[in-house]
């Protein structure tokens, strides 16, 4: 069993990885998500020509920047969904890892009891803390991803009606990340690598 431990501390260290690369998406996100309200909450003083003080003796000035800003818009719009799709692969990949942690623990053609499940050896985490772990971190992402896909499409739906109080509770949403609590993914990591600890 001992060697089982350690091939899921191998598969804990890529999701820890891979766990890294989503932060760096979520900024990534965050960005743009605040580049996409900034336009979207200016497109409606962009119409109005009484904005445009002496530029206005400039034919069809606010038809021009209005396109130009729609281009902007749709440029980040497509930014941020190649950006979900990175996110979506990072999801998939952690159900991958949760759903092959059980072929790891298989013995013979039989799964193993409970007690032996909860079985530790030394401080190393038994195998019932390594599939919870791993299950916990694909929920927590999964989540997680399902949350943003729905901020990503509201923020489109308000391209067409802003409200600047929409924009930024969605944008506090987003930055909050409330699906991945940062101190129970800690406890998940401390208890699979608790030897590396002492």
């Amino acid at each position: 069993m001992e060697a089982v431990v350690k091939k899921y501390q191998q598969n804990f260290k890529k999701v820890r990885e891979k766990m890294d690369q989503w932060e760096q998406l979520q900024g990534l996100l965050v960005q743009q998500f605040r580049n996409a309200s900034s336009i979207i909450e200016r497109l409606e003083t962009i119409q109005d020509l009484r904005n445009y003080g002496t530029l206005n003796c400039v034919d069809g000035i606010e038809v021009s920047v209005f396109r130009k800003q729609l281009e902007s818009l749709e440029i980040i719009l497509l930014s941020m969904k190649k950006t979900m799709e990175e996110m979506r692969n990072i999801v998939d990949y952690m159900e991958k890892m949760h759903r092959n942690s059980g072929q790891l623990i298989k013995v013979g053609s039989s799964q193993p009891s409970s007690k032996q499940l909860h079985n530790r050896i030394g401080v190393k985490p038994c195998l019932a803390d390594c599939l919870d772990g791993l299950r916990i971190l694909y929920d927590m992402h999964h989540s997680e991803y399902l949350l943003k896909s729905s901020i990503v499409s509201a923020l489109s739906s308000l391209a067409l009606k802003p409200s600047a109080s929409d924009l930024g509770a969605l944008l506090q949403l987003l930055v909050d990340q409330p699906n991945i609590p940062k101190e129970e993914v800690q406890l998940i990591f401390d208890i699979i690598f608790a030897e590396e600890i002492c």
